[in-house]
Formats: C-alpha cells, sequence, structure tokens
C-alpha cells in the first residue's frame, strides 16, 4: 500500500502542474486575402486578449479585466510586437518582395474561449503575388507550443496552414494549392491537440483501466484472455470515435454551438463520473455506451480548434477530415502504449490496487479541481 500512496501523489503532482493546459491551447488567427490588384496584401488576425496581456501587460490597472480603453491605448505597442513577429514576402516571376504590414483598425471580437483583439492590415507587396511565403514566430519564445491557424484567399482559392514553432515558415502557391500539405497540417494538429489535452488522456484512462479487469464478487480480478480485453477497448474507442466526431463535425458546420466555459466544464465531469465509475461501478458490461454519450461532449472540446478559423468547402473538408484524423492516430497511439503493459500487470497488487483505485481517484481530484476552476472562470483550467 505504501507504494500505492507514493503512486497516488506522484500521479497527482504531475496533474497537477499540468492542470493549465487541460482547456483550449493557445492560438492565433490570421487570414490574408489578395484582391483583383495581386499586389496588395488585406488581413485580419486574432490574437487572444489574455495571450496579449502576458506579453504586453495590458492590463493597466490591474483589476482582472481588459477594457477597451486600456486595449486602445496600447494600440501601436500591440501592432509593433505583433508585426515584429510576422513577415511576409511575395515571390513571382523569380523576384521577392517583403511586404510591410500596416496596422488599419483594431477591434475585438469573441471566440469560444475568450476575447480577442482584431488587428486589420494592409501590406504593400510592390510585386504580383504569385507565391507568398509566411513567417510566423508570436509568442513562441513565451509558448513554445502555440499555433497559428493560417487561412490565405486568393485567385478563387482557399487554403489553409497549421503555423507551429517546428513549421513557422510556410510557402503558398496562391493559384495552386498544396492540399496534401494541408491535409498533413492539421492531421498534426489533431494528433498534437490530444496529446496535449489532459482531460481528452484522463477520459481515455478511466475507460482503457478497466479493460484488462473483471468486476467479481471480491472487486476487480484480472481477466484472462488477451482477445477479450482488446475486444472492449476496440469497443469503447469506436463508440468514443464516432461520438466525438459527430459533434465535432456539427459544431464545425456551424450546426450546433454551445458555450466554452460549459464544454470545457461538462468535459471534466465527464472524467469525473468516469473515475468514479472506476471506484463505485454502475456500469460495468455497456461502457462503449458511456463512451459514446460523453464522447459527444468532447466533440465540442476539439472542435475549439477549427470553429474560430472560419473555412469553407474544400479548405473546410481537408481540415476537418485530417484533424478528425489526427484525434484518432493520436488516441490510439495512447491506447497502444497503455493496453499492454496494463494486460501484462494486471494480476499484480500494483495494477488492481494502485493503477485502478489510487489512479482513479487521483485522475477524479484532478477533474474536480478542473470543474471547479472551469465553472468559476479562473486559470486554472
Amino acid at each position: 500500500m505504501k507504494r500505492a500512496r507514493r503512486f497516488l501523489l506522484g500521479l497527482l503532482f504531475m496533474l497537477g502542474s499540468g492542470a493549465a493546459l487541460a482547456h483550449k491551447p493557445s492560438d492565433s488567427y490570421l487570414t490574408l486575402s489578395v484582391p483583383d490588384s495581386g499586389t496588395v496584401l488585406e488581413g485580419r488576425w486574432d490574437i487572444a486578449l489574455r495571450d496579449l496581456d502576458f506579453v504586453l501587460g495590458l492590463d493597466a490597472n490591474h483589476d482582472g479585466d481588459i477594457t477597451w480603453g486600456e486595449l486602445r491605448a496600447a494600440r501601436a505597442r500591440v501592432a509593433a510586437y505583433a508585426f515584429a513577429h510576422l513577415g511576409l514576402e511575395a515571390v513571382g516571376h523569380g523576384d521577392r518582395s517583403a511586404c510591410a504590414p500596416e496596422l488599419t483598425q483594431l477591434q475585438v471580437d469573441e471566440h469560444v474561449d475568450g476575447h480577442y483583439a482584431v488587428l486589420r492590415f494592409r501590406a504593400d507587396c510592390t510585386l504580383a503575388l504569385q507565391e507568398l511565403a509566411v513567417r510566423y514566430s508570436l509568442l513562441f519564445d513565451v509558448d513554445p507550443t502555440h499555433r497559428g491557424l493560417l487561412e490565405v484567399s486568393a485567385a478563387g482559392h482557399e487554403q489553409a496552414e497549421v503555423l507551429s514553432r517546428e513549421s513557422a515558415v510556410v510557402g503558398l502557391n496562391l493559384a495552386s494549392p498544396g492540399r496534401w500539405q494541408q491535409f498533413r497540417d492539421f492531421l498534426g494538429e489533431g494528433i498534437w491537440h490530444i496529446w496535449k489535452g489532459y482531460d481528452h488522456i484522463l477520459f481515455l484512462l478511466t475507460l482503457l483501466f478497466p479493460a484488462v479487469v473483471l468486476r467479481g464478487r471480491r472487486g476487480w480480478e484480472a481477466r484472462e484472455s488477451l482477445r477479450d480485453a482488446v475486444l472492449d477497448v476496440l469497443k469503447v474507442v469506436t463508440a468514443f470515435t464516432l461520438a466525438h466526431s459527430l459533434t465535432l463535425s456539427l459544431a464545425v458546420l456551424g450546426v450546433l454551438h454551445l458555450p466554452a466555459r460549459w464544454v470545457e466544464s461538462a468535459i471534466a465531469v465527464t472524467v469525473l463520473l468516469g473515475a468514479l465509475n472506476n471506484l463505485r461501478p454502475v456500469i460495468v458490461d455497456r461502457r462503449w455506451v458511456v463512451a459514446f454519450a460523453f464522447g459527444l461532449v468532447h466533440g465540442f472540446g476539439f472542435a475549439s480548434v477549427l470553429a474560430d478559423l472560419g473555412l469553407r468547402g474544400t479548405n473546410l473538408a481537408l481540415a476537418l477530415v485530417g484533424f478528425n484524423c489526427g484525434v484518432e492516430v493520436g488516441q490510439m497511439a495512447i491506447v497502444l502504449a497503455i493496453l499492454p503493459p496494463a494486460f501484462l500487470l494486471r494480476h499484480t497488487r500494483l495494477y488492481r490496487q494502485a493503477f485502478m483505485p489510487a489512479g482513479s481517484i487521483a485522475i477524479g481530484v484532478a477533474a474536480s479541481c478542473w470543474l471547479v476552476a472551469r465553472l468559476s472562470g479562473a486559470s486554472l483550467g
């Protein structure tokens, strides 16, 4: 039991240190368009006020709220900071020309995870745009996990890219979009999102823990058949996949919309209930039903990445399919990492007395903290 207690304390520390990452990650939304002239870029850049406040200190009176007056007073600083981390270059007929952005309007808009500063700008490239090179480095020095979601419209085509610290420079053929590259970008974004989402991972773990055991008269007992364990996992994962794919699609397509705070709070509830079901089993034989029902909630959480990007047509289809496939790849990687050692350890006291009860308690405590923080709007999660 001492080993189990050490395991519980270690897991609680790990989850507590990662609690702030259990909500929607830091993203900005950069939209570029090329008018008929072909030498000018018009842009809109949505950057979270919380991110700008972190690097620029917008909250002048330190009251916890950023007012329009405080943002307007920092207009020059915001523009200087943002454009110092964005490089635009036109490529055409063998020549290259830098496109220097100039702020034309500063606004505020609300996204699913809070208020964003909207920087509208114009950039004269002095060269007909056939290709566009984008260099992006916003917030990478303070948040290496930050992402820039880019959409470009030109010559009747639209294309989207994901800008990260690892892929901070992209080249775009404006006349012939690289669809495969777009699919790969959002595939990687889906994988990253599931691995970064501690709440999604912990919910998956609450469903995987009981896959290698059976509920008997003396509590959890080892399951003898690997085939039965694998089939149980497949049913659970398939149900979860179908459910979150459904609500992810509906949310991104704009058919359904729920407030972000309620979605994130509901996700915390699903994690808590999953953990409690391992401690006091109510549903044992049909856990795939639980996975499907709660997967509907998690789909809205996944949609937060794409919903605010405003993609349409082929652009939307590629991003949606790529992102969803990435989520599944990331999810299956977790399953393959957990299931084999769990099956090997299923007969041991370590598994039945640490991973099952103590692990579920730790997950339940973390979920309770997230729930309180999300309902109150605190920064914890």
